[in-house]
């Protein structure tokens, strides 16, 4: 896991300079800051775009599925928060095996929960099947 963030930390650290350098080529002397400002603005709102295009999809079949997505996304955050905090403490080992383990933990309790709600559903179509004959 300590090894993943470095490499990400890298990365970004790689793309940041490369647009500083950009940005100062180009004479516009942004502050950090306004570098910022305009390259999450960028991402945010392109990711935004691809989002709203994928869950209005989504929606067309599932609201269930949005609720999945939007759950799923809100661990994987929750899961690398933990890890860095084990990490920062030093109480437990930070490791990208425990983050995947925790996800999957969630797919697996999801699965549980998809199958009671086809029980229910199979359920109500079967009294429903009975009680018009």
């Amino acid at each position: 896991m300590k090894e993943v963030i470095k490499v990400i930390a890298e990365l970004v650290n790689g793309i940041h300079d490369f647009i500083w350098v950009i940005t100062d080529g180009l004479g516009l002397n942004l502050s950090d800051k306004d570098l910022h400002l305009w390259v999450i603005g960028v991402l945010g709102i392109i990711t935004f775009l691809i989002v709203q295009v994928f869950f209005r999809l989504l929606a067309k079949w599932s609201i269930t599925a949005i609720s999945f997505v939007y759950t799923f996304t809100v661990l994987v955050v929750v899961v690398f928060a933990i890890e860095i905090q084990q990490k920062i403490t030093g109480r437990g080992n930070m490791e990208f095996l425990d983050a995947v383990i925790g996800l999957w933990g969630f797919i697996i309790f999801f699965i549980g929960y998809l199958f009671i709600r086809l029980c229910i559903y199979g359920v109500k179509k079967l009294f429903l099947y009975f009680k018009k004959r």
